[in-house]
């Protein structure tokens, strides 16, 4: 009797731990609140390139001998977790989505001639008005006839080199859309149950204030050029010689590996938004759920991985100095006062040349310099929020070039040591090119506890 009632006690202790347990079960659970059936997989695994940064808090500020902005106090702030990419966005990476903009735009010409280059059917066969590109069909780029059809897209002839045949890369714009949630947040611009309708204004991408129709109205249309300024060598250094790099850095395969440099902070966006679309198109042809957006990193976010778990070291790779013990440069900068070549380099080099900090991060300081998300202020410390801290502001051409500075971090092959420390501040235009910066994207991590 008593091994029965231990037996039926047992039972009761599963039935009873079974039932507690949430987040598994299906159909309508006998009554029981259950969750909602998901008809879409979800799965986060390790991006390619990219490595984790879990969540957690530390002092932004200057933690060293930073001068320029003593001003600005120390303060704790707190960063949710992100992946990363390892290295900053190469020549070849960034190549594909100069590629992928010029075949868009070579399909849509093939298909005012040749329909097969246009769909009408999505993915699950549905019809689709008006046609989409299709991009199953090749493209025979040494086809007369097509190269007639795509005349526009070349150079024109009164203006090739030597006679050449040539992308027009004036002709490679990206368009897309984003959703200014920033706007979308405002009280002023809340839905109203009452009236049924929007009340309040918006601030669209040309700067001009329209009244709220519908929520459409938050949805921001960008026309970018993606191609970099590869004159951006020529540009920056005067009285040098860097024709080699002008018309050699981008294309030639000896620096696919590099990082790409002459793209402004409107491009790298542009990038994000390409790289976020093609994932997520990929994705949904598999019915699996689209992971988050791709995008830059923000100011604290940069500063938070590029640390890499130390609190107080003056550079990623958690040392007061540039040299390691046998007296090798540990980075790619300008060492010695204008001694390029000291280090191993003499302006940029292959991306991951150096040891990785304790994020497996490469090139966190050196290389080249990085595009952040935020807008640069010199007091932005003192009122930004400390979870999730970032202040941005996506500038409108006539806006005064005060209002379109963004924050670069981690210095460059052409700068001393002391932009390579992890608490150095500086700012560029964001409609500026520059050979010595470049960037490398985001992502957020959410429901992914295995880490933490």
């Amino acid at each position: 009797m008593k091994k029965l009632l231990l037996i039926g006690i047992g039972l009761y202790s599963i039935s009873l731990l079974t039932g507690c347990m949430k987040g598994n079960s299906t159909g309508y659970g006998n009554g029981e609140l259950v969750g909602a059936r998901r008809t879409m997989k979800w799965n986060e695994p390790t991006p390619y390139g990219m490595v984790y940064v879990q969540r957690g808090s530390f002092g932004i500020g200057p933690s060293d001998q930073d001068p320029a902005w003593a001003g600005n106090p120390a303060r704790t702030v707190s960063v949710d977790a992100f992946w990363m990419d390892d290295t900053e966005i190469t020549n070849n990476e960034y190549r594909k989505f100069t590629n992928w903009v010029r075949d868009s735009i070579a399909r849509k010409l093939l298909g005012q001639q040749y329909p097969e280059f246009l769909t009408t059917e999505d993915r699950d066969n549905n019809p689709i008005d008006p046609p989409v590109i299709n991009w199953r069909e090749k493209i025979e780029w040494n086809n007369p006839d097509y190269l007639t059809a795509m005349e526009e897209l070349f150079i024109p002839e009164n203006e090739r080199f030597f006679g050449k045949k040539e992308i027009d890369a004036r002709k490679l714009f990206y368009e897309y859309w984003w959703i200014d949630y920033e706007q979308a947040a405002r009280r002023a611009n809340s839905f109203n149950y009452s009236t049924q309708k929007y009340e309040g204004y918006v601030t669209d991408a040309q700067g001009n204030r329209v009244p709220i129709a519908n929520r459409a109205a938050f949805i921001m249309k960008d026309r970018v050029n993606v191609y970099p300024d590869t004159l951006c060598w020529i540009r920056d250094f005067s009285y040098s010689y860097n024709e080699p790099l002008a018309t050699r850095y981008f294309w030639h395969p000896g620096f696919d590996d590099y990082p790409v440099v002459g793209v402004t902070w409107q491009q790298a966006n542009a990038f994000c938004n390409w790289r976020t679309k093609i994932q997520t198109e990929f994705l949904l042809s598999r019915k699996e759920n689209p992971l988050h957006s791709y995008r830059l990193p923000t100011e604290t976010e940069w500063e938070y991985a590029a640390r890499g778990g130390k609190q107080s070291s003056m550079y990623p790779w958690g040392s007061y100095y540039v040299r390691d013990e046998e007296g090798v440069f540990v980075a790619n900068f300008k060492p010695l006062r204008g001694n390029y070549v000291e280090d191993g380099g003499i302006a940029s080099m292959k991306v991951g040349s150096f040891d990785p900090n304790d994020y497996g991060l490469y090139d966190m300081s050196g290389n080249v310099a990085e595009w952040t998300n935020t807008a640069f202020d010199e007091s932005g410390y003192i009122y930004i929020n400390d979870f999730n801290p970032n202040f941005t502001y996506n500038a409108r051409p006539d806006d005064p070039p005060v209002m379109k500075r963004k924050v670069i971090r981690g210095g460059s092959w052409k700068d001393i040591n002391q932009f390579l420390q992890v608490s150095t501040r500086s700012f560029e235009y964001q409609d500026s090119t520059k050979s010595f910066i470049g960037f490398r994207c985001v992502r957020a991590s959410f429901g992914n506890n295995k880490f933490d």
